[in-house]
């Protein structure tokens, strides 16, 4: 493929990139997408089985009209092909009354008239007995979110984007970008050199790496999740929802027991800030990666406190204030970039794929994308 000029060129295939191909492809623009690795892979951020899809979003309301074309997408993924997707098994909030995160929640719903069932801890406590939860505390529970299947997402993706002509070279870490004028965008790899009209750079926490000019503000973060026995059927996802759970400054995630697999919880702040090219499946190199889960479901769920099954991690790319960050490269509106998706950006890689293919293909998306630009930190 060396001189030939490609229309787009995605430089990551993971969760964005996958699903940008799979978009392209289908509207027979000539697409190549080049990861480091082969995904889906565990060295960066879709591993690790199941992701939380919520509506009613606590970070902000701005993001309900993505996410509610998302869970359509999604649901049109899982018909369109052979892999199951999405599980409906309803998502709960716990926190305290007046926890901002929920009270955001609460107006999201309000706004776009979701389904959103307020419940106080002695209901929440009746309908699911597996919570210990405290007497300030609320629920915020919506019975038509729930959990996707991420690395079945990312299969189903990347079948669609072969499928219909699109390129995918693994294994193969980009070096280099450079604008080279009429003829297009030149990107260096170690063996081949490709050329692209647009570039759409999706490479998750190696962003950083691969634009140091543009000085992010963005932070890798390694983050340990694990799976957890639970003795009784409390837990299974036909009797148990998938949570989130904040406790004063902390908050955690988790997914009911799938197929036997376990009760899956982990941390959403805390972590440890890392060089990404560092990352390796090292769950328990700090006391901090089980005893952090542990607080939570002794707190929360102590029946479900039970053997860990097995702990990973995988890295969170953060943004300097948690939003994303989607935008034309500000000296060559033909480079993309998406990344400081800061850790609860899966559910949005369906729209994500939408959106990247009609900058690519059209310049503009159909969504209002200002509150993701680079302007707002002076890029």
């Amino acid at each position: 493929m060396e001189n030939e000029l490609i229309d787009v060129a995605i430089i990551g295939a993971g969760t964005m990139g996958m699903a940008a191909g799979a978009f392209l492809a289908q509207q027979e623009v000539k697409t190549v997408l080049i990861d480091a690795f082969d995904p889906p892979h565990n060295r960066g951020s879709h591993h690790g089985d199941t992701r939380m899809i919520r509506h009613a979003y606590g970070e902000g309301r701005q993001y309900v009209s993505l996410v509610k074309r998302a869970q359509q997408l999604w649901e049109d993924l899982e018909e369109q092909t052979n892999y199951k997707i999405f599980e409906k098994t309803g998502v709960i909030g716990l926190g305290p009354k007046d926890s901002t995160f929920l009270q955001e929640t609460i107006a999201a719903a309000t706004k776009y008239e979701l389904p959103l069932e307020v419940l106080n801890s002695r209901e929440v406590k009746e309908r699911w007995p597996g919570f210990s939860v405290p007497d300030h505390f609320i629920g915020c529970f919506e019975a038509e979110s729930g959990l996707l299947f991420s690395e079945n997402a990312i299969k189903a993706y990347k079948d669609i984007a072969i499928k219909n002509g699109a390129q995918l070279v693994t294994n193969t870490p980009v070096q280099q970008i450079e604008s080279a004028g009429t003829s297009g965008i030149k990107i260096t790899t170690k063996n081949e050199v490709f050329w692209a009209k647009k570039v759409i750079v999706t490479v998750g926490a190696w962003a950083s790496n691969l634009l140091p000019d543009l000085k992010l503000p963005i932070q890798p973060t390694r983050k340990a999740f694990g799976w957890f026995e639970t003795p009784t059927t409390l837990y299974d996802a036909a009797n148990f929802p998938s949570f989130y759970i904040e406790d004063k400054e902390n908050m955690c995630y988790g997914f009911p027991n799938v197929n036997g697999t376990g009760l899956k919880i982990g941390r959403s702040d805390g972590g440890q800030g890392i060089d990404p090219n560092n990352h390796t499946q090292n769950f328990g190199q700090y006391e901090s990666d089980e005893e952090d889960l542990r607080f939570f479901l002794k707190t929360y769920m102590p029946e479900a406190n039970g053997p860990l099954k097995q702990g990973k991690t995988c890295l969170y790319t953060i943004s300097s204030d948690n939003d994303f960050i989607i935008d034309h490269h500000p000296e060559n509106e033909n480079i993309i970039i998406a990344c400081g998706f800061s850790g609860h950006g899966f559910k949005f890689s369906s729209v994500m794929g939408e959106v990247l293919s009609e900058l690519a293909v059209n310049g503009q998306s159909k969504f209002d994308l200002s509150i993701f630009s680079l302007k707002r930190f002076g890029l």
